[in-house]
């Protein structure tokens, strides 16, 4: 994450970067199971989130949810506080411990894992009473670090070619953990364990580009489940001294061009260019690769989609579920005029599209590919076909088929498959699409529209 004054990137911190390392021959490539797709939940109460697990995101065949930063942070109304930890106690703004248990548990009956967003690099940048009644000042959090587990640098990171500085100095002020320590790795390790302990499944490391791969290996490797997921957070950028792929040994790495070049492609650029997405772009691999349309940073700063690009980001979001690249995250927020406003009713989710919670997660179009990737996952795209410019579609195999059709008027065509003949429900207007004896069929899509068929569902 790039630096910024306090107030901004402090709200970027929820986004630093941090990496996770693993021994060799530990990390998964993706998230084990068979079914990849995370719900990020961006500050939602751990009640609200059982509640989804349960409601909606185990019936959609959502493999995981993501949660917000659990751990005692500064206090605050705005969204970053999450990211400022004063303590490695569950009693953030979120919900206590025993929520977080009760959501684990709740989750898991309903068939989804649990990960968790993760803040070791750093922690708080002042002085004051945290959000679980614990004193601190910035180098000093009683019974958990004192002056000397932090690194020397004390200056905020501003030189991104130089390693020292990214890895040793502050991210936007924020008091940087010495990962080199036994002491500090020890701690990590045993807040990371208690997590553990409570049943969660993963981690998001936040800010990880600003810890050494090295350290989060040796964390790692500390864990009672060193095959745990771990998804790190480690920006790309040209000519930087520190790389995503450094990370890629310990679990899966956020692949940040990814969401940029969506963006640039949808907004600008021609859906046919996407026939190669992935590594054909000089993206890592997709046995390594963390996507996503938007996170809550992105979304932010304005480097991504977002909620506001309307039909553009959800058909950015029906692609990223249809295309085997990564293992892609859906980001489900608020809506927000001020990038560091805090979430509605501090946190608590009433109902999806109240209040001002957008639950991307549950949108129709988006929703309903998640039931499509799990039915698809394995298969290579075939049958490509585009307009040369915003019109595509693709196969998985003999699995499923999609079509966008990002023109700005209908489009009416016969497209060939290699589904077997018979009738299929097409999940984006639940209607039906017989496919012929030749694996064709035809259908009408009107502008910024989809439809996507597979094995498996054939009434609606």
């Amino acid at each position: 994450m790039a630096s910024r004054t306090l107030s901004g990137a402090l709200a970027l911190v929820a986004g630093a970067s941090i990496a996770l390392a693993v021994p060799a021959g530990a990390a998964h490539a993706s998230p084990p199971g068979t079914k990849d797709v995370t719900a990020v939940l961006f500050e939602w109460k751990f009640a609200s989130v059982a509640k989804e697990c349960t409601n909606t995101l185990g019936p959609a065949g959502y493999g995981y949810v993501q949660v917000s930063p659990p751990a005692e942070h500064i206090q605050g109304s705005q969204w970053w506080t999450s990211y400022q930890p004063v303590s490695y106690k569950i009693a953030g703004r979120l919900g206590d411990a025993t929520a977080f248990k009760g959501m684990i548990d709740t989750c898991h009956a309903a068939g989804v894992k649990v990960v968790v967003d993760t803040v070791v690099n750093h922690m708080s940048a002042g002085s004051g009473t945290g959000t679980g009644g614990s004193s601190y000042t910035k180098y000093n959090y009683p019974g958990l670090y004192s002056s000397y587990d932090f690194d020397d640098c004390t200056a905020t990171i501003s030189d991104y070619t130089n390693r020292a500085n990214v890895q040793n100095c502050e991210l936007v002020q924020l008091a940087d953990l010495d990962t080199g320590e036994e002491y500090v790795r020890s701690a990590i390790a045993g807040y990371m364990n208690s997590l553990l302990g409570y049943g969660v499944d993963g981690f998001r490391i936040d800010a990880a580009k600003h810890i050494p791969a090295t350290d989060l290996a040796n964390i790692k490797s500390r864990l009672s489940n060193t095959a745990a997921y771990w998804k790190q957070e480690a920006i790309y950028g040209s000519g930087e001294a520190v790389q995503p792929t450094e990370y890629t040994g310990n679990g899966d790495v956020q692949e940040f061009r990814y969401a940029y070049d969506l963006k640039r492609v949808f907004n600008n650029e021609n859906l046919a260019y996407l026939k190669n997405y992935g590594e054909g772009w000089g993206y890592m691999s997709s046995s390594v690769a963390g996507v996503f349309v938007d996170n809550h940073d992105t979304e932010r700063n304005g480097s991504t989609l977002s909620y506001k690009d309307n039909a553009n980001y959800t058909l950015a979001n029906v692609f990223m579920l249809a295309y085997p690249y990564g293992a892609p995250d859906i980001n489900s927020g608020y809506e927000f005029s001020d990038t560091d406003a805090g979430p509605p009713n501090g946190g608590t989710v009433n109902a999806c599209w109240q209040d001002g919670w957008k639950c991307q997660h549950a949108w129709p179009e988006i929703q309903r590919m998640v039931a499509f990737r799990n039915a698809v996952r394995g298969e290579s795209v075939t049958n490509w076909w585009d307009n040369g410019g915003d019109a595509i579609a693709f196969g998985r195999g003999a699995k499923g088929f999609v079509a966008i059709n990002h023109e700005s008027s209908s489009l009416s065509r016969t497209y060939q498959t290699s589904l077997a003949a018979g009738t299929y429900c097409n999940v984006q207007s639940n209607t039906a699409i017989t496919v012929n004896s030749s694996g064709q069929f035809t259908a009408t899509l009107g502008s910024n529209a989809a439809l996507a068929i597979y094995a498996g569902k054939s009434t609606c």
